[in-house]
C-alpha cells in the first residue's frame, strides 16, 4: 500500500505536479487535506496559480483522490472536479488502517484533534490549514500535517508532501527529495 498525502495546493498546478511526479505516480490513492484550487484572499498569487489546469490534472489521475474541504474550497470547485470535496472530514480504511482527514480550521488545538481521533478510533489523523509539518504519535494515533507544496509557512520555506507506506509515514521536501520527518507505523 502507498498513499500520497498533500494539502494546501491552492491552485498551484506546477507544485502539485512536481509532488505527484516525484512521490505519487505509483500510489494506490491520494488524500488531499483541503484548500485545493483557490489561492485564498490572504495568500499571494503565485506564478503557477492555475486552478483550472490543476483541476484538469487531478481529474486525469489514474488513482482515486479523496479530498477534504478546506476553508478556501468552495462549492463551485466541485463543479470542475470529478471527485467530491467532502466536509468536514473524510474517513478511509485501508487494510484495517483507519485514516481521518480534516482540513484543520474547525479543529485547531491538539486537544480537539486528540478528541476527534479518539472518537473516530483513527490510526492516522491528517490535517492541513497551517502549512507547517507535524508528524507525531500521541496515544494510539499518528498525527500528520503534510505542509504545503506551494505556500509553505515553515521557517525555512521548504515545500512538502507526505507518503504513507506499509511500514512508515514520511514527509518530503519536494524540491530536494530529502526526508524531513519519518515515523514507523
Amino acid at each position: 500500500m502507498k498513499v500520497g498525502i498533500i494539502s494546501d495546493t491552492h491552485g498551484c498546478v506546477d507544485r502539485f505536479t512536481l509532488a505527484y511526479n516525484k512521490l505519487f505516480t505509483d500510489a494506490d490513492m491520494i488524500i488531499h487535506a483541503g484548500d485545493v484550487l483557490y489561492h485564498g484572499p490572504r495568500n499571494p498569487m503565485l506564478p503557477d496559480y492555475n486552478p483550472a489546469k490543476l483541476a484538469e490534472k487531478l481529474n486525469s489521475l489514474p488513482m482515486p483522490v479523496v479530498v477534504t474541504r478546506g476553508n478556501c474550497d468552495s462549492e463551485v470547485d466541485t463543479l470542475v472536479l470529478n471527485m467530491p470535496i467532502q466536509a468536514p472530514y473524510t474517513y478511509v480504511v485501508i487494510d484495517g488502517f483507519k485514516i481521518v482527514t480534516t482540513h484543520g480550521h474547525y479543529v485547531m488545538t491538539d486537544k480537539e484533534k486528540d478528541d476527534m481521533a479518539a472518537h473516530l478510533k483513527a490510526d492516522l489523523f491528517i490535517s492541513g490549514h497551517v502549512h507547517i509539518n507535524v508528524l507525531e504519535k500521541r496515544g494510539n494515533t499518528i498525527f500528520l500535517n503534510p505542509g504545503s507544496p506551494a505556500l509553505s509557512k515553515r521557517e525555512d520555506g521548504r515545500q512538502t508532501a507526505a507518503v504513507l507506506s506499509d511500514k512508515k509515514i514520511e514527509i518530503f521536501d519536494i524540491d530536494t527529495d530529502e526526508v524531513l520527518l519519518s515515523i514507523d507505523r
